[in-house]
């Protein structure tokens, strides 16, 4: 008897959560768009409980990640589709120039996912760690590039990389407003402040993208973060 009034009463909040959630989709009950998982991602907004979950799903919808990415601050223009040797094909790419708060290296090539992804771990992690740890915004974040049409690690059996379609990029240092520069060769540097900076970019580089890889994954990473939106879920 009680396991079937417990089976009624999961039943019921499940059905009580489907209409809850269509409701909100369909904006006939309104919530604080904090609580809200359709509202649009916008990346400069305060972190709330459900915006890793909204990350995820604009950068699965393209025409989603169109709009977060007009919003995001990036300054930017679309490119032509194109087909490389090898397999490698660009789709719905932008050439990434500079954003609003920072500057890069160097523009660089990147698929809409990827982009966003930039903005995102730029507004929420990496800037809030340079003024908690510094006192100071992050100007310039270098780089080695994103798009190479090539195989995971140069390997000749491997397959594409991420970066064959430009949805990698390999973060090598960042620079402070104050001139400081830090790099991924401190990382092993305990001592220093900034260690603990680049560790914590790591974590946070970790909840921005699908993929990181530091220096602790192997010797090919020990100098750079790479960060792609591929189809698995890795912190290393």
């Amino acid at each position: 008897m009680i396991g079937r009034i417990i089976r009624w009463v999961m039943l019921l909040a499940f059905v009580a959560a489907l209409v809850l959630a269509y409701g909100v989709y369909t904006r006939r009950i309104a919530v604080p768009e904090r609580y809200d998982p359709f509202a649009p991602l916008d990346v400069r907004a305060p972190r709330g409980p459900l915006t890793e979950f909204k990350l995820w799903r604009t950068t699965r919808d393209p025409q989603l990640c169109d709009a977060a990415l007009a919003q995001s601050g990036l300054q930017y223009r679309p490119m032509a589709d194109a087909s490389g040797p090898g397999g490698c094909e660009l789709t719905n790419v932008v050439r990434v120039t500079q954003s609003d708060d920072v500057r890069f290296s160097a523009p660089f090539l990147a698929t809409c996912p990827l982009a966003l992804g930039i903005a995102f771990f730029e507004h929420q992690y990496l800037q809030p760690a340079a003024i908690d740890m510094y006192g100071e915004r992050v100007t310039r974040i270098e780089h080695v590039g994103s798009y190479a049409c090539r195989n995971v690690n140069h390997q000749k059996d491997a397959g594409l990389s991420q970066h064959a379609s430009a949805n990698a990029i390999d973060l090598t240092g960042f620079v402070l407003a104050n001139g400081r520069r830090i790099t991924l060769a401190r990382w092993e540097d305990t001592a220093s402040p900034d260690a603990a900076f680049l560790r914590r970019v790591h974590d946070g580089a970790c909840r921005s993208f699908d993929t990181t890889l530091g220096p602790d994954y192997n010797a090919l990473h020990k100098t750079h973060f790479h960060v792609d939106m591929g189809p698995y879920r890795i912190c290393r």
